[in-house]
């Protein structure tokens, strides 16, 4: 099995599992490629900083302690117990290349730890695709990258998740996603490095234009891997939360998981 040198992680908001009402034609050409889940769990409360928390953190919303107006107003401690995977990368690597592009400002500034050397990058969807796909061309040596895009959720609470509406931010975001998909094409990078596709939460569960129930529309959520040693065109049948993404991204960068986290990999990710 070839080495994994990078880990990209792209995240729609939002997005629950209506992308399978979507035309996502670059969504679904990575599908195929690799081991995916229509069935994975996020956590509760279904809310943007409790959830893309727990990715970034391997625990559940309890132990991280992250709220939207938290994230939105004070700075995640860098002594934390519950160290996100870019301080654990950095820890590992003084010097590597570390990046988050993110559409919902609060991530960049309260969710990832402020003072680890992380490239960080917040503007709107369609900006920050070209911006990151620069990124990516420019220093093909990174070692993680995360992207967050933010239509999705915003079309949900315009139009109500899962209508039209939606959709229609849904696809828009497919079309996102396709410009950095296309710079790491052409960077020859996809034939060494881990691509995880995931969203936060969906919604429309007891409210048609909004989220944060244990409503499966707000709790089930899209996730999947490709890249060296995935099992190919494979749904994942195992249960996956959203918080196991960190044990995902360290497993794959060979990084020591930390004991406080509660992120477990997911039997049968790897093809036998």
């Amino acid at each position: 099995m070839k080495q994994i040198e990078r880990v990209i992680v792209i995240g729609w908001d939002g997005a629950g599992i209506f992308v399978k009402d979507a035309n996502t034609p670059n969504l679904d050409r990575y599908v195929a490629k690799g081991t995916f889940t229509f069935e994975a769990q996020t956590e509760s409360p279904t809310i943007s900083a409790e959830c893309w928390g727990s990715l970034l953190h391997g625990v559940t919303p309890d132990k991280h302690g992250l709220t939207n107006e938290k994230a939105d107003q004070e700075t995640y401690s860098a002594d934390s117990p519950y160290p996100s995977i870019f301080r654990v990368a950095r820890e590992a690597w003084p010097d590597a290349k570390l990046a988050a592009f993110s559409a919902w400002r609060p991530i960049n500034s309260g969710i990832i730890e402020a003072s680890i050397g992380v490239h960080k990058a917040s503007m709107n969807d369609a900006e920050l695709a070209h911006a990151a796909a620069a990124y990516i061309r420019d220093n093909p040596d990174l070692k993680l990258l995360f992207v967050q895009f933010d239509l999705p959720d915003a079309g949900g609470h315009k139009h109500g998740y899962g209508t039209p509406g939606q959709i229609e931010t849904i696809e828009e975001t497919d079309a996102n996603t396709g410009v950095i998909l296309r710079a790491i094409e052409e960077a020859d990078l996809t034939k060494d490095s881990l691509l995880i596709f995931v969203t936060d939460h969906g919604g429309g569960g007891e409210d048609k234009y909004s989220h944060g129930s244990d409503h499966p529309a707000d709790k089930t959520i899209y996730w999947g891997c490709v890249g060296p040693g995935i099992a190919e065109g494979a749904e994942l049948q195992a249960d996956v939360s959203i918080r196991d993404t960190a044990a995902v991204v360290a497993h794959a960068l060979g990084l020591e998981a930390p004991a406080a986290w509660k992120a477990k990999l997911p039997q049968g990710l790897y093809a036998s």
